[in-house]
């Protein structure tokens, strides 16, 4: 087949396909989403959103215990939440090839930690892939088919923001035809992980590891790949990428299969060199193995453990000296912070629990942006799901009328995902919280996925749609409201009443997100300022809309200004000016 540019994501979805997958499941998270994106492109392939990522792995394992080959994917603190199904599928191995597509975030550019799911792949004893460009993506994923079925065990394929959304020539193969022996097979000893039956599989884990070790020395994706100077390297991912560019005389072992590490290969390789660099992003996991053999490397001693690595950043570690940038210019840049868009229904939300000098335990989300100023009104954020147990646990420790400011927020999505046992929690030992689902009727943040909560699935087709009042209702909790957002006199009320209940309380604000894909959207024309109007009490520019800006040199102390591009027509604006400045413009 001809070549073509993919990015990682693009390209591991290609893998997937060639390999013959016939299931696929994830929820979405940056920067991993784009894979089932693609992957839906493919119709030989059933593709899905999951709830959260335990569920989706649990899917992909159910699909392997029933002979298909099935591609599981989602994001670095993902893996968290699959955590408890993985560690035991390690025992149990598969039947089908299982392949999870893990993808980390160095330099936190969309989450909030920076954790290396290398150690996940030491801690739950699975092998781990690495590509370090598209092409590789592609194999790679296909040959974590193979090696999961030749070895008996779920493989991991590690990627990172820039190996996901980089683009790079790939070269597409002809895909095999999906397993025909698909069925039950009952087979208790292996798929029953009873303790008696575990404590022999843990040997099972113990020697193919052992097995691979040694086989990996001996195949291609683990490479050495001679230089002209005295120096070695050994890296892996997207940090060969900078090793090549920034050593490019250095002898390079690049190592495809991160874990287990081809031990034999790597002291034949460090035997030639007294100098010795491993260059990895984020944590020594290379390094420390690799002194855990008795060999000299420089490692997190000279390169950064923190954040993604550049090639100025390996350069500079290695020299000292800075790199020269590959463009320079001479203005300075204003600060751009991010910002809810023009007409984010969440925004009247997080001004009226400003106003409130409500305690806010927030969640993960494109409403995690209420802690940005101007808004302010945010003031915790741990994982998926955490707001409402948060809420809980501080509730628990407070005097009476402190416990009224703690409110939960959180979104439609991350709700279902893992805020439902939260809520179950709180109701069932008597906490007395308030709890706001923003819903705007979509996973707003990672780029507007379904969820079991729009009632459309991956493929677009209409489903089941989950009735959230409905679901707090049967988890035992007594007082519902829905409310538009737009609305903020009637909003801040609501919520003002609602922290003054001495008992769990919800609070539904449903109105759609302004880029929602379908066309649910009431569109209205722009607004305007009128300067004759407007009194320069920048009560608006509270609002932190991106569509509202100051106009320093227009009358004695300046004015507001609407940008007509920018605004949705939202409104809220309007109900926050007290004089009345806002109008609608005409002929739009």
């Amino acid at each position: 087949m001809e070549k073509t540019i993919l990015s990682g994501n693009e390209a591991i979805a290609r893998g997937a396909f060639e390999a013959g997958v016939m299931v696929a499941s994830a929820y979405p998270g940056t920067p991993s989403t784009e894979i089932l994106e693609n992957i839906v492109h493919y119709p030989s392939i059933d593709a899905s959103w999951a709830p959260n990522e335990k569920v989706s792995l649990e899917v992909g394992i159910g699909a392997s215990f029933g002979g298909a080959r099935a591609l599981v994917t989602m994001k670095h603190v993902g893996v968290n939440v699959a955590a408890d199904p993985l560690f035991t599928l390690s025992y149990t191995g598969v039947r089908g090839g299982l392949v999870l597509v893990v993808a980390d975030d160095p330099e936190l550019h969309s989450s909030q930690n920076e954790q290396d799911s290398r150690n996940y792949a030491r801690f739950a004893k699975v092998p781990m892939l690495e590509p370090s460009d598209s092409e590789e993506a592609r194999a790679y994923t296909r040959l974590g088919f193979e090696l999961s079925e030749q070895f008996d065990t779920p493989v991991f394929l590690r990627s990172t923001t820039r190996i996901s959304h980089s683009k790079s020539i790939v070269f597409p193969q002809e895909p095999l035809s999906p397993s025909t022996e698909t069925g039950l097979v009952k087979d208790p000893a292996k798929f029953v992980m009873l303790p008696g039956n575990a404590r022999k599989r843990h040997y099972d884990v113990e020697a193919r590891l052992e097995k691979m070790a040694e086989w990996a020395c001996d195949q291609p994706f683990n490479r050495i790949e001679e230089g002209t100077s005295d120096i070695g390297v050994i890296t892996s991912g997207i940090s060969y990428q900078y090793a090549k560019e920034v050593l490019p005389e250095a002898h390079i072992l690049k190592l495809g299969l991160v874990h287990p590490l081809p031990k034999r290969l790597i002291r034949e390789f460090a035997e030639r060199f007294e100098w010795l660099y491993v260059i990895e992003e984020l944590d020594p996991i290379i390094e420390e193995q690799v002194r855990a053999m008795g060999i000299a490397v420089k490692g997190k001693d000279t390169f950064p453990i923190c954040g993604e690595l550049t090639p100025g950043r390996v350069a500079k570690a290695i020299s000292g000296k800075e790199a020269s940038p590959a463009f320079s210019h001479d203005e300075v840049l204003p600060n751009r912070p991010p910002s809810m868009c023009p007409g984010c229904p969440h925004r009247g939300v997080f001004f009226g629990l400003n106003r409130l000098k409500a305690f806010v335990t927030g969640d993960i989300g494109c409403y995690t942006l209420g802690f940005m100023p101007p808004l302010s009104a945010m003031d915790t954020c741990v994982c998926m799901g955490a707001s409402i147990g948060n809420a809980t646990g501080i509730s628990k420790v407070l005097p009476p009328e402190e416990r009224k400011r703690v409110v939960a927020v959180i979104g439609d999505s991350t709700f279902l995902h893992t805020g439902i046992n939260g809520l179950m929690d709180m109701v069932y030992n008597d906490s007395t919280a308030t709890v706001i689902i923003l819903d705007n009727s979509t996973t707003g943040m990672t780029g507007r996925q379904d969820h079991p909560g729009t009632g459309y699935t991956l493929g677009g087709e209409k489903s089941y749609q989950v009735d959230l009042e409905g679901l707090c209702r049967s988890v035992g909790v007594k007082h519902i409201h829905t409310i538009d957002p737009y609305d903020l006199d009637e909003t801040r009320d609501l919520i003002r009443r609602e922290m003054e209940r001495p008992e769990v309380s919800v609070i539904i604000t449903r109105r759609a997100c302004m880029l929602h894909k379908r066309d649910i959207l009431e569109r209205k024309p722009p607004l305007f300022v009128d300067p004759d109007k407007c009194t320069a009490c920048k009560a608006c520019l509270r609002l932190g809309c991106p569509a509202i800006s100051w106009e320093p040199e227009a009358g004695e102390k300046g004015k507001a200004q609407v940008n007509r591009l920018l605004c949705v027509g939202c409104g809220v604006c309007e109900k926050v000016c007290k004089f009345g400045a806002f109008g609608v413009c005409d002929g739009e």
